[in-house]
């Protein structure tokens, strides 16, 4: 069986990052997303609780998904849950160079997980989590970028939300 985590923050989830796990999931057997509870970038807009909610509300149409919270190294939850792939996603270059990092490093403290690079679809390329939740914070019509359960949670932070 053919075990893959997919990793991040997911402060929220796009449409970008739904195109990933689509894509992904349908390479594998078993995808893992794993939302990271103690990230080193700035401190989320939303809790665990409510990204764990907006992700599993964003993928109940594939079956052979699960969601799981993490803090660590994702090498450490691909051994805990047998996965031999970590999935990432590659917008442009200056993605891979980081990313290229994280995955030698990965290498190095475990050489039988590999890592599979997705290059976004052309139409998510610009998007991020960090440029939707500016859109949202200043009234701006998210539902081209997110799934709805995504624009519920911005409406109850942002109560002049345009959708």
């Amino acid at each position: 069986m053919k075990k893959a985590v997919y990793p991040g923050t997911f402060d929220p989830i796009t449409f970008g990052h739904l195109d990933i796990i689509e894509r992904a999931a349908k390479v594998v057997d078993e995808l893992i997303i794993g939302i990271l509870a103690n990230s080193k970038k700035k401190i989320p807009l939303f809790t665990i609780e409510e990204r764990l909610h907006m992700l599993q509300e964003s993928t109940k149409q594939f079956s052979n998904i699960s969601i799981q919270v993490f803090d660590g190294m994702t090498v450490d939850l691909a051994r805990k849950n047998g996965a031999r792939l970590i999935i990432r996603g590659l917008r442009a270059v200056t993605d891979f160079e980081s990313e290229l990092q994280i995955s030698q490093a990965n290498q190095q403290l475990d050489s039988s997980i590999d890592t599979m690079f997705f290059t976004t679809s052309l139409e998510y390329a610009f998007l991020s989590s960090a440029i939707v939740k500016e859109m949202a914070s200043y009234g701006t019509d998210i539902s081209l970028f997110v799934p709805k359960p995504v624009i519920t949670m911005f409406s109850q932070k942002f109560p002049d939300l345009v959708s």
